[in-house]
């Protein structure tokens, strides 16, 4: 409520100031005087040095003189008469021709908040205190507030920037622009030279204290309300990335991208409201956005319209800013035909997070120095994939970036990579989301080979599985993903289900350091990144549940980190029509059909033995889950163990009958040890080089540690030594059978443990 005072109440009021002066001394009076040595306000100062004329005409015309005459806390960075001279010459204007926009447009362009001398604005004022040599920008009195803008469906209407991140929006924050300057100080501590300065303004001397295209003249001038640093150039405000690609055609195909796939404008009350008060105009206005794609976890790495940098601490925009690589029309629309669209009919019909990390691949979410460029990830981890001076036909310094304009698309590796091949290719979204799951980070590195065996979702339809988002369950994690065994109507669904896909692509997956996989013409056996063995035959691709009906190659496609095939159907762990993978047990089982097969013998005494259930075909302490290897002699080597007591056997001479199922508890423990002293426990190990060296059994000795035995691998041979040095060779053309998480070998010598 305004208070209304009487005549008499002013008068009364008078009497008593009167009074309090009067009673006071000539001495007390001089203590609220002025001091002599302070200096006058920002504006008197550039009047009294006599070399700011037109910078004082600049400053009246924008209306700037009064608060540049009053108390305040500033730093201005003030260009003089030389400089306006020149800034005239190259722009064709003149004091007389500016308007007072534009001449308030450069005044609180070069205007900053606070007083800061040289040394100091090297420093950024972090929550915790100064920390030295961190910052290159400081935040001006200018604003860009109200445009007019024109979405990409070309209705136009009153907006506003985002002054945050991710559809956040502060009313009262103004989005002002920052200005970056470069001192010795800052330039030295990052690690940077003139070298990256001059990148931007090669016709510009370098000298330790320059303020965007000018230098510094005469630095840290006192002024009552602030700072003056004399300049001879005049800097012009700089636009954020969203302002500048928006009037730059060259750049348009980048920007329809990110206009039409990430951008949203949210009608904003309070704004209107103001913008109300100051026009007048009911014009309606909304926030400018980049969160369209929010409902699915995919946003922009920045909002390019955003001034404020993160925003974590009031003044982090002073130490780093965002930094984007825009590739020009002229090579990104032939990108786009080549490799985005070569399995969708365009952009529209692809998942639009597809087109977000496009984008994506190139906004640096910090300040990338042109010296720096293999050092500056961006938010996909990728360094920028460019060279300064062969690939960026465009550079400059915004009001919130470094802009790099550039003659090539970054090469990101989600787009040339053998995850790729999923990824972009509609027809393998299982096998795509799995891989996001479990190993995605993983076969992008492009500095590491991979083979993947792709399976289409027509393939793991075919096999039963499915995806169906429609079929969740809420109570019932990962419903999801479901089996019906082919010929069958029950669906199971769940968190096992996901876990067997997961199983089935992580084996489809190879890690192939020197090529193994390039040529499957050959043979050969190869683990898969989970540790699961596969082999190839000419052309012929088997798994565990495939090993009697392998897949056929049909054809293949070449990445940057490697070689993808395409199949006739899935490295399943278990046989066609159920989600089951048969025991070890009974792989040997198949193994040895007869007693006289090369595995007879040995599954003859095992069928036989306490460690064996003939119902269920398990082998004891051989779980599910874990990795084994079996090492099985062969017919003349079991004989051998027979003929030498390590085995059950009855006769007098020197060849001994079997006893392959003793009814004794001695003949019955040595059947158990010579079996588990033949079992590698929880290692899968194959003819493939790869590992070698002692080797724990499924044998425990008195003490209940296991006996080991030592394994000397190298690709296509493996010969083993057990604990009394006798040597076993396995017989490779026998060997590397695959069985559940297991291979088993055939060997020409029985091991023996003690």
């Amino acid at each position: 409520m305004m208070h209304r005072y009487s005549i008499r109440y002013w008068l009364v009021l008078s009497v008593l100031i009167s009074t309090f002066l009067g009673s006071c001394t000539k001495e007390e009076l001089d203590i609220y005087k002025r001091p002599e040595t302070l200096e006058p306000p920002i504006y008197q100062v550039l009047s009294k040095r006599g070399n700011f004329k037109t910078l004082l005409g600049v400053i009246d015309k924008s209306g700037y003189q009064r608060t540049l005459s009053s108390a305040g806390y500033w730093t201005f960075f003030a260009p003089n008469d030389d400089a306006f001279n020149k800034y005239f010459t190259a722009s064709g204007q003149s004091l007389n021709a500016m308007d007072s926009t534009k001449a308030r447009e450069i005044v609180q362009g070069l205007l900053v908040f606070n007083a800061f001398d040289k040394n100091r604005l090297a420093d950024y004022q972090a929550p915790t205190g100064w920390q030295d040599s961190r910052a290159f920008r400081r935040k001006t009195a200018y604003y860009t507030g109200f445009y007019d803008e024109k979405s990409i469906d070309g209705n136009s209407f009153k907006s506003v920037a985002t002054n945050r991140q991710n559809g956040n929006y502060i009313v009262g924050d103004n989005n002002n622009k920052h200005i970056s300057y470069f001192t010795d100080e800052y330039l030295s501590a990052r690690g940077l030279t003139a070298a990256d300065y001059n990148y931007f303004y090669p016709n510009v001397s370098y000298s330790g204290f320059n303020v965007m295209n000018s230098k510094v003249i005469t630095a840290d001038i006192f002024a009552e309300n602030g700072m003056i640093h004399e300049i001879d150039d005049v800097p012009t405000v700089q636009p954020s990335i969203d302002e500048y690609i928006r009037n730059k055609p060259e750049y348009s195909v980048f920007r329809n991208l990110i206009e039409k796939y990430a951008t949203t404008f949210g009608l904003n009350d309070a704004m209107t409201i103001k913008y109300a008060n100051l026009t007048g105009k009911g014009d309606k206005v909304y926030v400018k956005n980049y969160n369209k794609q929010a409902s699915s976890g995919k946003f922009l790495t920045f909002s390019p319209n955003c001034e404020n940098f993160l925003k974590n601490a009031e003044n982090d925009a002073q130490l780093d800013m965002w930094s984007i690589f825009v590739p020009t029309n002229d090579v990104l629309t032939p990108y786009i035909n080549k490799v985005l669209l070569e399995n969708y009919s365009s952009l529209d019909a692809m998942p639009p997070g597809i087109i977000i990390d496009l984008i994506n691949a190139h906004l640096f979410p910090s300040t990338v120095w042109p010296t720096k460029f293999q050092n500056s990830f961006n938010a996909l981890g990728e360094e920028a994939r460019f060279n300064a001076n062969a690939n960026v036909v465009e550079k400059k310094i915004l009001s919130n970036a470094m802009f790099y304009g550039t003659n090539k698309v970054q090469e990101s590796n989600l787009f040339s990579s053998v995850y790729s091949k999923s990824y972009l290719d509609p027809k393998y979204s299982m096998m795509t989301r799995i891989l996001d799951m479990d190993w995605k980070n993983t076969i992008l590195n492009p500095s590491v080979n991979y083979v993947l065996f792709m399976i289409s979702d027509d393939l793991f339809n075919a096999a039963g599985y499915d995806y169906d988002i429609s079929k969740s369950v809420s109570n019932v994690a990962n419903s999801e993903w479901g089996y019906t065994a082919p010929g069958t109507t029950t669906r199971t669904s769940g968190t096992s289900i996901l876990a067997n896909l997961q199983r089935i692509v992580a084996t489809s997956v190879i890690y192939t350091p020197n090529k193994e996989l390039d040529n499957l013409s050959g043979s050969g056996v190869i683990d898969a990144i989970n540790g699961e063995y596969i082999r190839f035959d000419g052309n012929k691709v088997y798994s565990t549940g495939t090993k009697t009906a392998p897949l056929t190659v049909l054809s293949s496609k070449t990445a940057a980190n490697g070689k993808v095939y395409y199949t006739t159907g899935v490295l399943n762990f278990a046989p066609a029509n159920t989600i089951i993978a048969d025991p070890i047990g009974k792989d040997l089982a198949n193994l040895a059909p007869t007693l006289t097969s090369d595995f007879g013998y040995f599954f003859e005494y095992l069928k036989n033995s306490t460690v064996y259930t003939a119902a269920t075909n398990a082998i004891a302490n051989v779980s599910e889950g874990s990795f084994y290897t079996l090492f099985i002699p062969n017919n003349a080597a079991i004989q051998a163990a027979v003929n030498d007591g390590v085995l059950p056997g009855i006769g007098t001479g020197a060849t001994k009958t079997p006893v392959y199922n003793p009814t004794s508890l001695l003949d019955k423990k040595k059947v158990e040890d010579f079996i588990n002293y033949h079992i590698l426990n929880k290692k899968a190990v194959a003819t493939d080089g790869k590992e070698s060296g002692a080797m724990e059994t499924l044998l425990k000795d008195a003490n209940g540690d296991a006996v080991n035995i030592t394994v000397l691998n190298s690709k296509g041979a493996m010969s083993l030594s057990d604990a009394k040095l006798r040597k076993a060779t396995v017989i490779v053309n026998k060997s590397n059978n695959l069985s559940n998480r297991a291979v088993i070998h055939l060997i020409d010598n029985y091991l023996k443990s003690n």
